[in-house]
């Protein structure tokens, strides 16, 4: 064993949340199927933060300002998490350390730090995705004023509390049921708006028109930001060792089998809602003439005048209310994983909700306050660009120390995957780079 395997070794002493790892059953004899829905979970609570209300911001600008054209984004957004999330829950599966441990593990102090800061703001920018969504909802259904629902907000922290005590499969039900009242409703929007096929098929192919349209490129970011969430990276290689798998080569591999299975499902159905999104908008408001639909509000008040269904507004809002529920329970378990996993505190889970939290209420306050409703719809795209740029200094570390032999002993990356892996990190290198020189000689 070399010196580096044996350093390796010595420093995994500690696991990834201790209060639920490997604390589901999979049963050893079972077949396929059942096998296969002990596993089924860790995908879903990743696939909730793609699609948050981040996420419907920038769909709903990109479709009714530019119609199905970058509906090709969302879809390569999509194949690029499909094999990012892949990685991340390969790198936890194998190693028995999250990201963030991992990232602790083969770095110097400064630049632990430095990649924790990082994810600290990428937490925080879609925190305050989630903060704004989930006010707008509560608007939009109840009545209640925005500056108000944004402090109800705070009051999620009870709803973790309280699913994190009755044990995670729980919360993995929760979260399951949410998506599914996600999926209900966006299927009856689409039926409503009747989008023409041909055109939706021509709108998965990628256009040069994206690159050269300043505009329409920064909505594209911004759909990569919110579509490729960089503590989703940090989750998933956390919470797929909540299974309680045989830890040797044959059981890693079936591991990593299932929980890839579990992954790409999962994501395949926040792309079908994702593109509905993207899709009802350009079909209810670009082809309408309603190409200045630019936030929720906008959609949310058209969208039954427009479809000629009293209900469909409704339906919009109870998606919206049940996305931001959902990616704030998420948001949650990765800033307590990489608050630990990089700095090695550990804070009461209700605790560290509530930073997080008002760390996001203070500036959607101030901009509800002081810009209303136009600027919280601004600051929830602009919000998901914070995100794109962070990204990069999620997907570097994990392709690193995945193409790591030493690490990853026979679950190392293979050189295909390699290539393709940094592949996607040039492209969003690349992207994040041209955006900002886009806007700094704009």
């Amino acid at each position: 064993m070399s010196p580096n395997t044996k350093k390796w070794l010595f420093e995994r002493t500690s696991v990834s949340l201790p209060e639920v790892f490997s604390s589901i059953e999979i049963p050893k004899t079972a077949s396929f199927w059942r096998k296969l829905f002990a596993f089924v979970g860790p995908g879903m609570m990743v696939a909730v933060g793609y699609m948050d209300p981040g996420n419907w911001a920038t769909d709903i600008e990109g479709g009714s300002r530019f119609g199905y054209t970058l509906l090709s984004v969302i879809l390569i957004s999509n194949l690029f998490a499909i094999l990012l999330q892949h990685l991340s829950l390969k790198l936890g599966i194998a190693t028995g350390r999250d990201l963030a441990q991992a990232c602790k593990d083969s770095y110097s102090k400064p630049v632990s730090i430095a990649l924790w800061i990082l994810c600290e703001i990428a937490i925080a920018a879609c925190d305050l995705a989630e903060v704004i969504g989930s006010a707008i909802a509560i608007n939009l259904l109840f009545g209640i004023p925005l500056t108000v629902g944004i402090i109800i907000t705070v009051l999620d922290v009870l709803v973790l509390l309280l699913l994190q005590n009755r044990g995670f499969r729980y919360l993995e039900a929760f979260v399951a049921g949410l998506i599914f009242v996600i999926f209900c409703c966006f299927s009856y929007e689409l039926l409503m708006a009747k989008p023409a096929f041909a055109a939706v098929v021509g709108g998965l192919l990628p256009t040069t028109e994206i690159i050269k349209n300043g505009d329409m490129l920064y909505i594209a970011i911004g759909i990569l930001g919110a579509t490729v969430m960089p503590h989703n990276l940090y989750l998933h290689s956390s919470i797929v060792q909540t299974r309680k798998f045989a830890r040797d080569d044959e059981g890693k591999k079936e591991a990593i089998k299932f929980a890839t299975i579990d992954s790409t499902v999962s994501l395949l159905l926040a792309f079908f809602i994702n593109a509905a999104i993207l899709i009802l908008a350009a079909s209810a408001f670009h082809l309408n003439g309603h190409q200045e639909v630019a936030d929720i509000y906008d959609a949310h008040k058209l969208l039954e005048p427009v479809l000629g269904v009293k209900i469909a507004s409704t339906f919009f809002a109870i998606a919206l209310l049940a996305a931001g529920q959902n990616a704030t329970l998420t948001g949650t378990l990765a800033g307590q994983i990489v608050m630990e996993g990089f700095i090695e505190i550990r804070l009461k889970p209700w605790i560290r909700r509530l930073l997080t939290r008002l760390i996001a209420i203070v500036p959607a306050l101030i901009v509800a306050i002081v810009y209303g409703k136009e600027g919280t719809g601004k600051l929830l795209v602009f919000s998901q660009v914070i995100l794109s740029l962070q990204l990069s200094f999620a997907v570097i570390p994990l392709i690193t120390i995945t193409s790591n032999k030493t690490k990853m002993q026979q679950f190392v990356n293979s050189n295909f995957m390699n290539i393709i892996a940094w592949i996607i990190a040039i492209i969003i290198i690349g992207l994040n780079g041209f955006m900002l020189w886009n806007i700094a000689t704009r």
